[in-house]
């Protein structure tokens, strides 16, 4: 099931042995618990099998940002207050930090930051690949920490340190379709109401920000790093695919290789291993028998809050509803993609025009 859950802090345990580390370095951590738990504020908790805690990350909304030096540009600042996970090697901490952008962007906010010491190197190095820099320092009772902030309106041109937003100006625009029994394993943000929450587990090609999709259609290879993609999820079979099946999520092309790209079976096993829903096993027989020679690597943006079916997409999108016609991978007009954009109450604070 999906263990990562928005919780009370009244509703979780704050004597479990996750936090022995965190009251180490913050003596007043245990007043701290207390405090956020008597005024009702919630925080991310990821558990394991046992219900014991192995991720935390708490979010404050418009943080004055008191003691930074140099004091942040003014604005509404989204504050990572407390970010630790147990890294399982299963990239939660992808899944964590896309939580914090998706946050900031409904809070409005105008940049995000966190306070970390130099000894936590892994959660730097997090940081920094998604666009965070260091700003400057804070003194504590508990020591000096670095002070890494990353803006939410500046534009660099570049996928990883602009995500999630996306960038649309010279950008082709294509919709691919996924079968339901990939699609939530791959993005669980987007995993429709009536799905078991059994989908989602804790694993890396889902906790990830990055995607490797396995096809054998040629026209992908019309993709270029930067492009965008808008996932279709096709029917269940539980009913007509004209209602059942929806558009749930906007990525970015990162690369389209060939399988014949590869140096040998052991580098293509090694390279879609964490981020495609395949066991080894399975990409080995791919590699072997060559039948889905394409791999595409794409970027997790956004999950839309509202998911338009075939139908809407048809008869308000302007898409082709031929019968016959197969909605597998084709290319969008510009106007298509701004409807689907507009259909999908998308944050236009995601859309960089």
């Amino acid at each position: 099931m999906d263990s990562l859950k928005y919780e009370k802090f009244s509703d979780f345990d704050h004597n479990d042995p996750f936090f022995d580390s965190l009251k180490e370095d913050y003596k007043e951590f245990p007043d701290w618990l207390r405090k956020k738990a008597d005024a009702n504020e919630s925080a991310y908790v990821l558990y394991d099998e046992h219900r014991k805690i192995e991720g935390f990350m708490y979010l404050k909304e418009n943080d004055d940002a008191e003691d930074i030096k140099p004091n942040l540009p003014e604005g509404r600042h989204l504050k990572i207050g407390t970010f630790k996970f147990e890294s399982k090697g299963t990239l939660r901490g992808q899944r964590f930090l896309k939580k914090a952008f998706d946050h900031a962007f409904s809070s409005g906010s105008d940049d995000m930051y966190v306070t970390v010491f130099d000894k936590h190197a892994h959660l730097i190095k997090l940081f920094q690949t998604y666009g965070f820099y260091v700003h400057g320092e804070k003194e504590t009772q508990n020591g000096k920490e670095y002070v890494y902030a990353r803006s939410l309106h500046d534009v660099y041109g570049d996928i990883l340190l602009d995500y999630p937003r996306i960038l649309i100006a010279d950008s082709n625009k294509y919709l691919l379709a996924i079968y339901p029994e990939y699609h939530t394993r791959l993005f669980p943000d987007s995993k429709l109401i009536n799905e078991s929450p059994d989908i989602v587990k804790d694993i890396s090609h889902a906790n990830s920000i990055h995607k490797i999709y396995i096809c054998g259609m040629p026209t992908v290879n019309r993709m270029a790093r930067g492009d965008i993609i808008v996932i279709y999820r096709t029917g269940d079979g539980n009913g007509p695919a004209h209602y059942r099946a929806v558009a749930t999520t906007i990525c970015v092309v990162e690369s389209v290789r060939n399988i014949n790209d590869f140096r040998d079976e052991d580098s293509f096993v090694e390279y879609c291993l964490r981020f495609s829903v395949f066991s080894e096993e399975e990409l080995r027989g791919y590699y072997r028998d060559k039948r889905y020679p394409y791999v595409i690597r794409f970027s997790y943006n956004i999950s839309l809050p509202k998911r338009p079916n075939r139908a809407t997409l048809i008869d308000q999108v302007g898409l082709n509803g031929t019968r016959g016609f197969r909605w597998s991978h084709f290319e969008l007009t510009e106007e298509q993609f701004s409807k689907i954009i507009q259909l999908g109450h998308v944050n236009e604070s995601f859309i960089v025009h």
